[in-house]
């Protein structure tokens, strides 16, 4: 029992990261109904961008932990979003109009793009940190025939789950009590109409955009603190996860691909911890391919109606 619930926190945890990508997959998919998969390379700029940050801290003489983590995390969500701007103004904008096909060839390009910008100037050695928040509370002590067993949760792990709660909930009600979040809404229906109706299309796809690149750059800053090593290709990886945990929670929910990130998270760490961990993400695709054989729209996904 003792283990099970180790192996629950840790697949929670990991499952929090995967989620606040996985928000920004949905929320573009929601809008423009693209999938950005340059997401996840974006996620991998933040984590670099608030590594370089850390380290320019300390350099110029800033000891206190919380303001150097502070600093840290908001550099990084301004830089991040300002890729995520640039990215759907110079890449994607201009293609909006076009056949659905062009928008998908060019998000993989800007994917390879970032990998190769962040190899050719921070270099193909992965970057290490020593860890910065340590200690943590034992919830469980249980004796085994190996010796003694502990349940521990630590303060990265709450601060993770604790965090990407606090967000998952935020979004939401922004999405359905502002303005902006009507305009989004609007968007998603009609592109055209809401343009008619006075809302401005460009600059709520750009915000969208915007906002996806600062959670994807709050998560890159946790999976940094958390893991203490990020390279080039963390993106890639990350970014497929999260991509399969917007489809298995149902693209265009929030808490969709939030429920789809931690049952990703689950499923790997289970998996890991029970049976070959080669084969993890195996078992998390073959899961994700009988929930959609049932249930096509996913999880929380509403299907599709077309009006005529």
């Amino acid at each position: 029992m003792e283990y099970f619930l180790q192996q629950l926190i840790n697949g929670l945890t990991l499952g929090s990261i995967y989620g606040l990508i996985a928000i920004g997959y949905t929320m573009v998919y929601g809008i423009i109904g693209m999938i950005n998969f340059a997401h996840g390379d974006i996620f991998m700029v933040g984590s670099f961008i608030a590594l370089a940050t850390f380290l320019a801290l300390v350099a110029i003489g800033i000891t206190a932990l919380p303001l150097i983590l502070f600093l840290t995390l908001l550099v990084s969500m301004l830089f991040t979003s300002a890729w995520g701007w640039t990215v759907e103004r110079l890449a994607y904008r201009p293609l909006r109009g076009s056949f659905r096909l062009a928008p998908l060839i060019t998000a993989i390009g800007m994917s390879i793009v970032l990998q190769n910008f962040v190899q050719i100037t921070q270099g193909a050695r992965v970057k290490p940190l020593p860890p910065q928040i340590q200690g943590g509370v034992t919830l469980i002590e249980g004796v085994t025939e190996n010796g003694t067993i502990a349940v521990q949760l630590s303060y990265m792990q709450m601060i993770i789950i604790a965090t990407t709660l606090a967000l998952m909930i935020g979004f939401s009600l922004l999405i359905s009590k502002t303005s902006l979040g009507r305009s989004q809404r609007a968007c998603e229906q009609d592109q055209k109409m809401a343009a008619l109706l006075g809302v401005n299309v460009d600059r709520t796809i750009s915000l969208t955009f915007v906002m996806g690149a600062a959670l994807a750059a709050v998560a890159g800053f946790m999976f940094l603190l958390l893991y203490g090593v990020i390279d080039f290709y963390i993106g890639f990886l990350a970014g497929v996860k999260a991509f399969t945990a917007a489809v298995l929670g149902g693209i265009g929910s929030l808490p969709g691909a939030m429920l789809g990130g931690l049952l990703i998270g689950l499923i790997e760490v289970f998996w890991s911890g029970y049976f070959s961990v080669e084969y993890k993400d195996v078992a998390a695709f073959s899961i994700l391919v009988i929930v959609l054989i049932f249930m096509p729209s996913g999880l929380l996904g509403k299907p599709e109606v077309e009006k005529v």
